[in-house]
């Protein structure tokens, strides 16, 4: 199968090179949300951020794409890229992802990046309201949506750069592809029991003042998962990638300086 993602793909790689670092985007952004983090760590090994289906410059697909759609399709990008193993990295839906990354193919992922994200199933009333974002969307686009959430996306005291950033992303967003995640994600499983399950290290971080994913899930994500740190990013809400990036890549940098470490070389 060949990928039709489109995707950003920086560093250096090969056997002899740390572990490639892969970053799935959040709703409804595109992999440019990884541009702090693309720049840090494409100096010291390989970085992929790819645009989802239906985002950024990656085709649109209507009508559903549940999330196991999103993980196939990160899979077969990285077959076609000959990336066997390596560190997932998800914030927001990405971190979902990331989690229905691990339950498909738990053998390729060396260490799990969680960030604002949580892993409970959907609601029925959050079923409904996705599914009425959905449709809402569909029929108005993506301008009043964006300027209605945007100082919930970030801080209403973030950087005005980094709020323009953020509202281009979403205004950017095809509404039928946000619309056909929004319908995937209100299907979504529950990854809770899957946690407990991980053999891998994780690194959950979190905004101090995020609304949508508060530090509380973070805290229960910290406690089901095995081997885990928690970091949570004070004056951000989030995106703390995009608002505070200094202090996220360092808390990311730490983590991959400790897999990189415990990575088992072949024998020679």
């Amino acid at each position: 199968m060949t990928t039709f993602l489109a995707y950003e793909d920086k560093g250096e790689a090969g056997p002899s090179h740390p572990l490639p670092l892969v970053l799935i985007h959040g709703h409804p952004f595109d992999r440019t949300m990884w541009h702090p983090q693309i720049t840090a760590f494409a100096a010291s090994r390989r970085v992929i951020a790819p645009d989802l289906r239906g985002y950024g410059e990656s085709p649109v697909v209507p009508g559903v794409t549940p999330l196991p759609a999103f993980a196939e399709d990160i899979a077969a990008l990285l077959d076609d890229l000959g990336v066997s193993d390596f560190v997932l990295g998800g914030l927001s839906m990405g971190g979902q992802i990331a989690m229905e990354c691990y339950r498909q193919y738990p053998h390729r992922v060396r260490g799990l990046l969680l960030a604002d994200t949580f892993p409970a199933a959907e609601t029925p009333e959050g079923r409904r309201t996705r599914d009425a974002m959905a449709d809402r969307l569909l029929r108005e686009g993506m301008t009043g949506y964006a300027d209605e959430v945007l100082f919930k996306m970030v801080a209403p005291y973030a950087d005005a750069e980094v709020a323009a950033h953020v509202r281009r992303m979403m205004t950017a967003t095809d509404p039928e592809g946000a619309a056909a995640a929004l319908r995937g994600r209100a299907e979504r499983p529950d990854y809770r029991d899957l946690l407990t399950r991980v053999t891998v290290p994780a690194l959950v971080v979190v905004g101090a003042d995020d609304e949508y994913t508060p530090v509380s899930d973070a805290e229960a994500m910290h406690a089901a998962l095995p081997d885990s740190t928690l970091h949570v990013v004070e004056g951000a809400a989030h995106l703390p990638n995009l608002e505070r990036p200094d202090e996220f890549n360092k808390a990311l940098e730490h983590f991959l300086a400790r897999l990189d470490r415990g990575r088992h070389h072949p024998r020679p």
